[in-house]
């Protein structure tokens, strides 16, 4: 008796683009760091060899225009808001960004200095908010876990 040959098995995969698409959008997320404090540390943590973002696809670049993903950590200070800014504007659509610590999210212990800004969001759409002061590195990989599914979610209306 002979079978009749299936796609499956002579190679070919059926799946819709914008699945595809997707999944490398989420599996290739290049990040570019902004350290501007003590959250910096911890963001280091995150990407050496105990929680290793590299596994997830997730590689540090020096370049804003070869990155999709800003972490914004520590700080945000007002002379420091255009140069993120500008930073922001340089990078690839669709990018995203990371708010990470009480400093970045809202000014922290410095929210009512005249030279903080009360929260990076201020300055550039915020897509995820690490709390803590600063957030461990399990924070911060929870945060990009949930940015990858915030990126894997159908959207109907684009941002």
């Amino acid at each position: 008796m002979t079978e009749t040959p299936t796609m499956e098995r002579d190679g070919f995969v059926l799946a819709r683009l914008d699945e595809v698409v997707q999944a490398a959008r989420t599996d290739s997320l290049w990040f570019m760091t902004f350290g501007l404090a003590c959250c910096a540390v911890e963001m280091m943590h995150a990407a050496m060899a105990r929680y290793d973002l590299d596994r997830f696809g997730i590689i540090p670049r020096s370049s804003p225009r070869h990155s999709d993903l800003m972490i914004v950590a520590g700080t945000l200070t007002n002379k420091m808001a255009p140069a993120i800014r500008k930073v922001y504007d340089q990078m690839p659509e669709p990018r995203y960004v990371i708010s990470m610590g009480s400093c970045a999210n809202g000014g922290g212990y410095y929210h009512y200095s005249y030279s903080v800004v009360r929260g990076c969001d201020r300055i550039a759409p915020v897509d995820v908010y690490v709390p803590g002061c600063p957030p461990t590195a399990e924070a911060l990989l929870y945060g990009i876990l949930q940015l990858q599914a915030k990126i894997k979610r159908p959207r109907v209306i684009p941002r």
